[in-house]
């Protein structure tokens, strides 16, 4: 078993690396003031070849895997959270179109996303449904040739920002079985009837694009239809063993960048005529604090390195993203004690770290639903 990385994959490590580094710490705490990122910074990203990287070469992607995208994640988030979700934004319910989306859809809509001349975004939660998506009730009516949208979903990534989403509807309202009662479908944002307002004042991820979004009698073409009418509950499972792996990277990224800030700190830090280093006080926490990010790292890498290999471990991937979670709550927890009054004022990174760190534990399944998935393959349904 190798726990190394390859070379190619180094490479974009170090890359990425390279130019969050270069280019979002400059800016990190503006674009957390304005609550956004320039499209230019996501251009130049997608220029050089951060952006769907998991997408095939024959729709513009590199042709790589979920590890290489989580990567790359890893690497901005641990830099900064709000514009390393901003990235992630970009290509997030992608999946669905290389899964399930038509030859069509997939070469109309895949190289615009790798070239950054679109963004989209995935309309899944509701004010009434969000761990239980399939309680959904935002409608889409076949009327001829078209389906007629109707409904809210909030708390959507890319909802002011997105030029397209792929969209849970509810399609078989009457269908027996809960499951099968949705369909993905995909929505133009200048599509009349459209409405996204921006949500402002978030805990953390300010830089990153949030929107409550509206339709009312939205029509798209009926070829918009991603995948199986009814199969759409299926589909999102399907989307969520993806997701849920890189998501575990942004975990890692914001611990590892938690625990930079507080080392460099630490080190220069005088308190008692030493520096906080010298304190075993502190050198245990250091230590417990790089020991949950190395083994978060590692849980996150190999549930990914899996899913490219082609062994979808459902249990495997819920843990990655709940320990993630739960690392980096604890880990900025402790890098922000570790600044002391320092780490409570805007002025210092931690500060924006912690306040991004929760939410880690809510979106893309919240802890809850990671252990209801981990228990439910262990033990079965009672």
């Amino acid at each position: 078993m190798d726990f190394q990385l390859n070379k190619e994959q180094k490479d974009i490590q170090k890359a990425a690396r390279e130019f969050a580094e270069g280019e979002f710490r400059d800016i990190a705490r503006e674009c957390d003031l304005n609550e956004s990122v320039p499209r230019s910074l996501l251009k130049k990203g997608a220029d050089l070849g951060f952006v769907g990287v998991f997408i095939p070469e024959e729709y513009g992607g590199a042709g790589l895997g979920f590890l290489e995208h989580a990567i790359i994640l890893e690497e901005f988030w641990r830099v900064d959270p709000g514009i390393g979700q901003m990235f992630c934004s970009l290509t997030f319910g992608s999946e669905e179109l290389i899964l399930f989306g038509t030859e069509e859809q997939k070469k109309t809509y895949l190289p615009q996303l790798v070239q950054n001349e679109a963004i989209m975004g995935f309309a899944i939660t509701e004010p009434g449904a969000g761990s239980d998506a399939a309680a959904g009730t935002t409608q889409a009516v076949l009327d001829g040739d078209e389906w007629v949208i109707n409904g809210n979903k909030v708390m959507i990534g890319g909802g002011t920002v997105g030029d397209f989403l792929v969209v849970f509807c509810l399609t078989d309202p009457e269908a027996p079985s809960k499951s099968k009662r949705h369909s993905i479908i995909l929505v133009e944002t200048n599509r009349k009837g459209y409405d996204a307002q921006k949500i402002t004042g978030k805990m953390g991820l300010r830089a990153s694009d949030t929107a409550n979004i509206f339709f009312s009698d939205v029509r798209v073409p009926k070829t918009n239809l991603i995948g199986t009418r009814g199969a759409g509950f299926f589909q999102l499972m399907n989307f969520f063993d993806r997701s849920r792996s890189y998501v575990s990277a942004h975990g890692v990224g914001l611990s590892q960048g938690a625990l930079d800030m507080a080392i460099k700190h630490v080190k220069t830090r005088e308190q008692f005529g030493q520096k906080l280093a010298a304190f075993q006080v502190t050198q245990f926490k250091i230590a417990e604090m790089a020991t949950k990010v190395e083994l978060a790292r590692t849980l996150a890498h190999r549930a990914a390195s899996l899913l490219d290999s082609g062994i979808i471990d459902t249990k495997l991937i819920a843990m990655a993203k709940w320990n993630a979670g739960r690392t980096a709550v604890e880990v900025v927890d402790e890098a922000l004690q570790l600044h002391g009054g320092y780490g409570y004022m805007d002025d210092h990174d931690v500060e924006r770290f912690y306040r991004a760190a929760k939410v880690l534990e809510i979106y893309e399944g919240t802890k809850e639903v990671e252990k209801i998935i981990i228990g439910r393959r262990l033990l079965g349904r009672y």
